[in-house]
C-alpha cells in the first residue's frame, strides 16, 4: 500500500494535526518515519496526540495569531531543526446562514484562520522550505473551493482564496524546487460536518435527516469521504512519486459537482 512509503529523515509541520483530518495526517507519516511537529489551540488533543505517538513534537498555537504563529516556527527550528514538508490544514467551518444575516466578526474571524492563518505560517516556512532539497507546502481547501455553497459564503469564500494563494505560491516557489498544492475535500464524515449540517438544517427550517441525505449524496460515488481518504492523498502528494505535481487543486471529493 502507498501507506507505506518511507518519510525518515523528513521534516513536517502540521497545522491543527491533533483532531480530525490532522489527526489522520499526523498518524501517516508518523508512522512513515517522518519527524513531525503539530499545533492546535488545544492543549489537552495535544496531550492525547503525544500519548497516541511516542515523539511526536507539539506546540499550542493559533494560526491567525502573528506571535503564535512566529512562536511555532521557533518551536520548528529548535525541535526539528528545518522543514521540509508544510501542511497547511488549519481552518474552521465558520457561520451558516445567507449573507444578509452573517456578522461581520465572523466573517472575519473565518477568513483569519483559513487563509490568513495560511499566509502567516507559510510566510516563515519559505526560507526553511528553500533550505530543504525537496520543499512542499500542501494547502487545504475544500470542495467550496472551486462550487458555490449557498449559506457558507464566509467559508468558501475562504477556501476559494486558499487556491489562489496556492497556485501563485507555485510560481513564486517553483523555481527554488518547491512544489506547492491545493487538496480540496468533500464533506468528511465526523462531528465537523455533523455539526454543520445540524446548524443547516436549523437556518433551512428542514428536517436534520433530509439536509444529512443530501450532504451524503451529493457526490457522484454516493457518499461522504473520510479522514484517512485526504490523509492518503497528503502523503502522496507530499512524497517523491508526486514530484512534477505542482499548482494543483486537487479535488478528493467522490466528484461531487453540487453542493447544499
Amino acid at each position: 500500500m502507498f501507506e507505506e512509503v518511507d518519510y525518515r529523515g523528513r521534516k513536517v509541520l502540521i497545522t491543527a494535526g491533533a483532531d480530525g483530518l490532522g489527526l489522520e495526517m499526523t498518524r501517516l507519516f508518523h508512522r512513515a518515519g517522518a519527524s513531525v511537529l503539530i499545533c492546535d489551540i488545544s492543549a489537552s488533543r495535544l496531550e492525547d496526540a503525544q500519548r497516541e505517538l511516542p515523539g511526536l513534537h507539539t506546540i499550542v498555537a493559533d494560526v491567525a495569531d502573528e506571535a503564535s504563529v512566529a512562536a511555532m516556527f521557533q518551536a520548528v527550528q529548535d525541535k526539528l531543526g528545518g522543514l521540509d514538508i508544510l501542511i497547511n490544514n488549519a481552518g474552521i467551518a465558520g457561520p451558516t446562514g445567507y449573507v444578509e444575516t452573517l456578522s461581520k466578526a465572523d466573517w472575519d474571524r473565518t477568513l483569519a484562520v483559513n487563509i490568513t492563518g495560511q499566509f502567516l505560517c507559510a510566510r516563515l516556512a519559505v526560507p526553511l522550505l528553500k533550505q530543504s532539497r525537496a520543499g512542499v507546502m500542501i494547502n487545504l481547501s475544500s470542495a467550496a473551493g472551486h462550487l458555490g455553497f449557498p449559506g457558507r459564503s464566509a467559508y468558501s469564500a475562504s477556501k476559494w482564496a486558499v487556491v489562489g494563494f496556492t497556485k501563485s505560491l507555485a510560481l513564486e516557489l517553483g523555481a527554488h524546487g518547491i512544489r506547492v498544492n491545493a487538496i480540496l475535500p468533500g464533506a468528511v464524515e465526523g462531528p465537523r460536518i455533523r455539526a454543520v449540517i445540524d446548524a443547516k438544517a436549523r437556518t433551512l427550517g428542514r428536517p436534520v435527516e433530509e439536509i444529512a441525505a443530501q450532504y451524503e449524496n451529493q457526490a457522484a460515488l454516493g457518499r461522504m469521504v473520510t479522514a484517512r481518504d485526504i490523509a492518503n492523498m497528503v502523503l502522496f502528494n507530499a512524497s517523491e512519486a508526486a514530484g512534477n505535481i505542482s499548482g494543483q487543486a486537487i479535488a478528493v471529493d467522490g466528484f461531487t459537482q453540487k453542493l447544499y
